[in-house]
């Protein structure tokens, strides 16, 4: 399916990877927010499970073995961008899910390019996704 003015919305999930007080973000090395902030993930495969897919993108985007700290998402987010034309240039739905590092060596891949872990109380210093702000702005309190 083709990412920019897609025939319809591309369902993607976001790994929120919590360890000892910090998150992990990556820096987008594509577009949609290029050169942004955001927490790992990317667009759900056809056949793949949403669990399967945070896996999966955590591991190819920042070589990171994970596990759901739940079965349930954290949040949903609506990322809905016009083109010059008024057509939708961008419309993805995305999952976030809490997750926990079972082991690997933080590194970029994949489509980003650069991944840190990122104490909680500096993420809003962070040049942030809109939604991942508002994702932090909203479940701050909760990851401390």
């Amino acid at each position: 399916m083709k990412r920019e003015y897609p025939n319809q919305p591309i369902v993607g999930v976001g790994s929120v990877v919590v360890k000892n007080g910090n998150v992990v973000l990556v820096r987008r090395g594509t577009e949609p927010a290029l050169n942004k902030w955001s927490i790992p993930g990317g667009a759900v495969e056809l056949g793949e499970t949403v669990r399967n897919a945070v896996i999966r993108e955590t591991r190819e985007e920042c070589g990171l073995e994970i596990e759901l700290a739940t079965n349930i998402p954290m949040d949903t987010s609506d990322i809905l961008v016009l083109g010059k034309d008024e057509r939708f240039k961008y419309h993805y739905v995305l999952i976030q899910f809490l997750a926990r590092c079972k082991s690997g060596i933080l590194k970029p891949n994949h489509d980003i390019t650069d991944a840190r872990w990122v104490p909680l109380t500096e993420v809003e210093n962070y040049d942030l996704t809109e939604s991942v702000r508002l994702f932090f702005r909203k479940h701050l309190n909760e990851l401390k």
